[in-house]
């Protein structure tokens, strides 16, 4: 048995490949050595973002003039990819909060938002936030409460969000905020600096991620510039959507990837570990699994490369993005079980990868899109 590496898409260039090995390489050297032990410390160095920038990673996807390298789809599922490797979705999730935080600014913000915020973002000196979950409610985007008032050249906001991925350490936070009436129409986009007066934050507890800084935000009579806001008031919902579908991608690829790692590290196992004097993999049933397994991963992975193409090539394929979604999160469940199983007492103490990844499990799940509204938002687009 060998190891199960991505198989090659026809997408993928010799440039595609130079860059997946330069990240690769980035993921071996600075983050896999340490994630066991940043997991523990429910943190990471900040300097890693500009680790991260200096080969490029945090300016994939963002336009040249701003310090980003305007590239394909393609780069930014492989950075996707090779984070999941390490089997510390925490860390990855923190170091690229910029990529559901910072991609307002780009579609919608003005020039000069994005003179004075995307260079220093990509280039790991600031780190942005994306705000929209609250504490009322999580999928129910359309419902949000937290509010922002006009009151001459300011906005005054209140209110709450939880769950923010790099909620304690960001310096810029993206803010869904209620600037009119209720339903969608009535949401905008507000840039928050994490000094404004009235700004508080809390960390939170998990289950899984524990690298990851997340917390609770409070927002009490904070007063933010509206030169802060971004693009045009009460039109902030679209915004939001088209967020959502990159991150569902990225997301799915991350999700593939960490089971294929799950498959990975068992395997390695189970050809070392002896049981009644023959390693496990002489068992029919662990071989068994192991094949399931590699078919899951193979199945989504498909799955994955045809959707990414089709939004390539500047397609919306909603409803196969939101099955997707389920499709990948299902199979990193699938193969983190499984791998636990297989490794048994071992895959239950800290310190392995599939360990780690069975924690993170559920988050892949809710974060993004619970299962349950892709599942109702499909269902939708398919018309049933």
């Amino acid at each position: 048995m060998t190891q199960l590496e991505r198989f090659s898409a026809p997408f993928f260039t010799e440039d595609h490949a130079a860059y997946r090995e330069t990240v690769r390489r980035f993921v071996e050297k600075e983050i896999e050595p340490f994630a066991a032990e940043w997991d523990e410390a429910e943190s990471f160095p900040r300097e890693l973002y500009k680790k991260a920038a200096e080969i490029g990673m945090l300016g994939v996807g963002f336009p040249e003039q701003y310090g980003g390298t305007e590239v394909d789809l393609y780069y930014e599922l492989i950075n996707s990819e090779e984070l999941a490797r390490s089997g510390a979705g925490g860390i990855s999730a923190s170091l690229m909060s910029h990529t559901i935080g910072a991609p307002p600014i780009k579609n919608v913000g003005n020039e000069e938002q994005k003179a004075k915020y995307l260079p220093k973002i990509l280039s790991g000196d600031l780190i942005s936030a994306l705000a929209i979950t609250e504490p009322s409610g999580g999928s129910d985007v359309a419902n949000l409460k937290t509010t922002a008032k006009r009151e001459g050249d300011h906005f005054i906001v209140n209110g709450s969000k939880t769950f923010i991925t790099s909620g304690m350490r960001a310096d810029i936070y993206t803010v869904a905020v209620r600037t009119g009436g209720p339903g969608m129409g009535g949401i905008s986009l507000l840039l928050i600096d994490r000094n404004t007066p009235g700004f508080e934050r809390t960390p939170l507890k998990k289950m899984g991620w524990w690298a990851s800084d997340t917390a609770t935000l409070y927002f009490d009579n904070c007063k933010v510039p509206a030169e802060n806001l971004l693009g045009e008031e009460n039109c902030g919902f679209q915004a939001i959507m088209l967020n959502f579908n990159s991150e569902r991608l990225h997301m799915a690829a991350g999700s593939i990837s960490a089971a294929r790692t799950c498959y990975n590290e068992v395997l390695e196992y189970a050809k070392e570990r002896m049981v009644f004097g023959k390693p496990l993999t002489e068992k029919q049933v662990i071989r068994h699994k192991l094949v399931q397994m590699a078919q899951s991963i193979n199945v989504s992975q498909a799955y994955l490369d045809q959707i990414a193409m089709r939004v390539q090539n500047g397609e919306a394929p909603i409803a196969d993005i939101c099955m997707l979604k389920n499709q990948a999160t299902e199979t990193m469940e699938f193969c983190a079980r499984e791998g636990v199983q297989i490794m048994g007492g071992a895959g239950f103490m800290r310190g392995p990868k599939v360990e780690r990844i069975y924690r993170e499990v559920r988050v892949n799940a809710i974060g993004g899109g619970a299962e349950e509204i892709m599942r109702d938002l499909a269902s939708r687009q398919l018309g049933i």
